[in-house]
């Protein structure tokens, strides 16, 4: 029997770890190993500040589902990996190991600035979104102007796109947007760019957008520093702020950086080939976020990342998958697929409206490439969610 150790348990970990016990039954063995007992639907923590959804809506416990398909889950935290004797040591007990999945997702880099840790929110975890939920509601009893962005090196530009327009409609509801000047900063080239150098006429709308919606906004900027009423730009602007949201940079995790043998590269990441199987260790494996992914464009002024969506990390724990089942049975004829090959799919809400985004290709050269706009309702956005969080609950990691 192969024994397989899975380190994570979001996008990538489940698929992964659910994929390899279906496709490879009682040959395989599989364990998966994270922190959290809950499995968290993430793109939805965008609505968490507005009351749109609370915690409960989005998230479940994991532990009976992956039980129930033959998948053993510890609760337990990851301390890093000796690939020589292939052993995972956790806070909880060391695990042996035929085959290892490095799903980890990211850590964010709160330090990329001064004060952006003190001083600005993050809607991109339970306890940031849940926090922001508590500042807006102090925010409508004294109004002032909002920052809201990306800061250098950050690849998840799309989720803070979206929370800028929710913020937007939020203010209208609360008969508060007059009082409310509205900022938006990031280190793209242009707006709409997202990490992945654009989609036709994808600029043209977000500047329709920004000026239909009245926001200011700074292209090719980076954060300076962040104070308790002011956001400090590269450029020497500063813009006053009484509440900040800022997207940092992704980074591996700890337990990346604390196993050396795994050869992560400077900002913690896993180098694979395009099957996802580590450049050196063969029976490593990485998937989603863990994975190194080099970027096919050059940015013009200040850096920035592509974005490591759930989409991508989904598609990517599936092909791991695919490549450990067929290893296990002699097989060389790996799936071969780069992180830029796999098709661009992402439903950006705008305020309780949306723009579908969809390419043949995450990154160019692309033969299809589209954007288009529901100024109606996020019914797309709140079907997706649904139907993502129905197949992840009932454990159908082989459904798109």
């Amino acid at each position: 029997m192969t024994t397989t150790v899975v380190i994570g348990g979001s996008f990538a970990g489940m698929t992964a770890a659910l994929e390899i016990k279906r496709k490879g039954k009682d040959e395989h063995k599989v364990i998966l190993i994270d922190k959290s007992p809950l499995f968290l639907f993430i793109p939805s923590l965008i609505w968490i500040p507005f009351k749109r959804r609370e915690m409960k809506d989005i998230s479940f416990k994991k532990e009976g589902i992956l039980k129930a398909k033959g998948v053993d889950f510890v609760h337990a935290e990851a301390l890093s990996v000796d690939t020589e004797t292939q052993i995972v040591k956790t806070d909880k007990g060391d695990f042996t190991y035929d085959n290892l999945v490095v799903a980890t997702g990211p850590k964010v880099n709160f330090d990329v600035a001064p004060g952006v840790a003190e001083f600005s929110h993050y809607v991109g975890t339970p306890n940031g979104a849940m926090k922001l939920r508590t500042a807006l509601e102090e925010f409508k009893k004294n109004p002032g102007p909002i920052v809201i962005g990306a800061t250098q090196n950050a690849g998840c530009m799309g989720a803070a796109y979206e929370f800028l327009f929710n913020v937007e409609k939020w203010l209208r509801e609360q008969n508060i947007r007059k009082k409310v000047d509205l900022y938006w900063i990031t280190p793209e080239d242009y707006l709409g760019h997202f990490g992945i150098d654009g989609m036709p006429m994808g600029e043209t709308m977000l500047k329709t957008f920004m000026k239909m919606f009245n926001i200011h906004y700074r292209t090719q900027v980076a954060v300076k520093e962040v104070t308790k009423d002011s956001v400090i730009l590269s450029t020497g602007e500063v813009l006053k702020s009484s509440l900040t949201q800022l997207m940092p940079p992704f980074i591996g995790v700890d337990f990346v950086r604390n196993s050396p043998s795994l050869t992560p590269t400077a900002n913690g990441y896993i180098p694979v080939e395009d099957t996802y199987q580590h450049k050196q260790l063969k029976n490593v494996w990485a998937a989603g976020i863990a994975v190194q992914v080099d970027l096919p464009f050059t940015c013009k002024n200040i850096p920035f990342a592509a974005p490591k969506t759930g989409y991508p990390s989904d598609e990517t724990g599936k092909i791991v998958a695919e490549n450990i089942v067929r290893v296990a049975k002699g097989r060389t004829d790996l799936k071969h697929k780069a992180w830029g090959k796999i098709p661009g799919l992402c439903i950006m809400d705008a305020g309780k409206k949306e723009v579908i985004i969809f390419s043949n290709h995450l990154f160019k050269p692309r033969t299809f490439a589209i954007m288009i706009p529901n100024v109606l309702y996020d019914f797309n956005k709140v079907l997706l969610e649904k139907y993502f969080m129905w197949k992840s609950r009932k454990g159908y990691a082989f459904l798109p």
